[in-house]
């Protein structure tokens, strides 16, 4: 059986990704403490080392494929137990990273984490149509991140505020992304966005394909958005 390590490796080198033995071993060390945690907190329904290093690990490292991301200031909306956020921190550690969650639990854990693989990074504990409305937070960021499950409008709304004029939303969507990018394009406009491109992949020793789009964030956002997340939730933008 192939060490997290190794396929990490292996997956990131078909990805065109050159990773440290350093790096190799933090996606080791965050396998065993993601195992253990998640015998007392349902961080994730992945439970295997192949799936949790091919579906977390590799997937979430594929963002460095699709911009950018070296000493640039990040932020990951809805981080859950780090996705993408640590690995891509592990895999580019030159990223000025914050994390995001609503769930007191989920920060804890990442607070943990982070420490545990001596990880430099912000941990908050908050809701994200709130926080983006203090002044030190708002558009502040070149890249902020989400692989949520809720439709491109919500999260775009919830996003694209942290987001500075000239930076980029990268949010990780699967195959029914261009009816979701198609509904949203009204929403990302109202946001001060507009969507530049999309990059598939397919994750390294599966046959899953995501998507990455890219969304540039061109002007500033109107100072009425995000608006309270009941409101977004019922009358999508």
């Amino acid at each position: 059986m192939n060490t997290i390590s190794q396929i990490v490796e292996d997956g990131a080198a078909q990805l065109g990704i050159d990773l440290t033995s350093t790096a190799s071993a933090k996606f080791e060390k965050y396998f065993e403490l993601l195992k253990k945690e998640g015998s007392n907190t349902n961080l994730t329904a992945i439970k295997t080392p192949e799936d949790v290093a091919r579906l977390h690990f590799l997937d979430s490292i594929t963002l460095l494929k699709a911009a950018d991301l070296k000493s640039t200031r990040l932020i990951d909306i809805g981080s859950g137990a780090g996705f993408p956020g640590v690995a891509l921190k592990i895999a580019e550690p030159t990223i000025d990273l914050t994390l995001i969650d609503s769930a007191g639990k989920r920060i804890r854990f990442l607070t943990q984490l982070c420490a545990a693989l001596e990880i430099d990074a912000a941990c908050i504990n908050a809701r994200a149509e709130e926080l983006s409305h203090e002044t030190e937070m708002r558009e502040k960021f070149d890249i902020a991140t989400s692989r949520a499950v809720a439709q491109l409008s919500i999260i775009s709304e919830l996003c694209l505020p942290f987001v500075r004029v000239g930076g980029l939303f990268l949010p990780m969507k699967g195959p029914e992304y261009k009816r979701e990018a198609q509904e949203a394009l009204e929403a990302i406009e109202t946001l001060g966005a507009h969507i530049e491109g999309t990059k598939d992949y397919t994750i390294p020793g599966t046959s899953i394909t995501h998507t990455v789009l890219t969304i540039r964030k061109t002007q500033p956002t109107p100072k009425e958005y995000p608006r309270r997340f009941a409101k977004i939730k019922k009358a999508p933008l």
